[in-house]
């Protein structure tokens, strides 16, 4: 298992994440069997977010592992809060009342890593900043993020912010990649050249902020696993299946291997709640694929290299 730093913080982490959005579809025995696997594996930082299972996940998570002071020490936790029934909401009172309502559920006294989920077109930055300010003088969080946030977003979060923002969550996978076509096709009129994000990569890497990415084997919006779908993406998957062959991996391996092969060092957050599936990508957690490998794959999903 690789391990990175995330910068402006005292936090070495794996490069592979579990998430538990998925969480409550196990039983007790089946979450323990899974984290504690994620654990074996070299694993040590573990995503969640207030409205998985609105707070299940939290709760079935803290039960199986029977949370601990000594088990505490070797996780990494972070949770997401702002999305709420139908709308967003950035206000003080919300941040707060969630995140003392997620380390209730975690059993924990404090989170490693707050992210704001979704932007919030009603957001007050002022008054994030007066939450954020409370929570972090309480003890309660160590370090903030966003997710799904695009440059202006943070720009005009961390106007107001103290704390440096350290992380932003944003999908990104083989066959969902807005965050590097545009460069590859810059000043080409074909659709792959539109900026779409605001160059988010690049100003990630600029102002060190560590990227998670999520939905690591899907396309589309949860459009499904682009892995063996051989009648949407049949070139992709015989140029995977084939590197996986020379390496003596999964596929799953080689998709993963494919994100934590870029330079900017970017965590995979896994969803699954299979423990061969989690383990076939923890494989792929330091594979270093030549740039031949990855940039045929990447031309394989149906880009275009010019």
């Amino acid at each position: 298992m690789k391990y990175i730093n995330i910068a402006n913080t005292d936090l070495q982490v794996s490069n592979i994440i579990m998430g538990n959005m998925r969480l409550p579809q196990l039983s007790v025995a089946e979450a323990e069997n899974l984290i504690r696997s994620a654990m074996e594996e070299g694993i040590n930082f573990f995503d969640h977010a207030d409205i998985y299972g609105k707070g299940k996940s939290e709760e079935l998570f803290s039960e199986a592992i029977q949370m601990n002071s000594s088990i505490r020490e070797k996780m990494i936790l972070q949770s997401k809060c702002g999305i709420r029934n139908g709308y967003f909401d950035f206000s003080k009172e919300h941040i707060v009342e969630s995140v003392d309502g997620i380390l209730k559920r975690l059993n924990t006294e404090y989170l490693d890593i707050l992210l704001l989920h979704r932007p919030d077109p009603l957001m007050e930055p002022a008054e994030v900043a007066e939450a954020f300010e409370e929570l972090h003088n309480s003890g309660k969080v160590k370090y903030f993020g966003v997710s799904n946030h695009n440059p202006a977003q943070i720009e005009l979060l961390q106007k107001y912010i103290p704390q440096k923002l350290v992380v932003n969550q944003l999908q990104f996978s083989i066959a969902h990649t807005p965050m590097i076509d545009s460069g590859i096709t810059l000043n080409m009129k074909v659709d792959q050249s539109i900026n779409r994000d605001m160059s988010v990569l690049e100003y990630s890497r600029l102002n060190d902020i560590t990227i998670q990415a999520w939905s690591p084997y899907q396309h589309g919006f949860f459009g499904g696993s682009f892995l063996g779908d051989v009648e949407t993406y049949p070139k992709l998957n015989e140029v995977v299946d084939n590197i996986a062959e020379k390496y003596g991996v999964t596929n799953t391996a080689i998709a993963t291997a494919w994100i934590t092969r870029h330079p900017a060092n970017i965590q995979v957050v896994l969803g699954t709640t299979k423990v061969e599936r989690l383990k076939d990508a923890c494989q792929g957690s330091d594979i270093r694929l030549t740039r031949e490998e990855w940039y045929q794959i990447y031309k394989a999903a149906g880009n275009i290299i010019p």
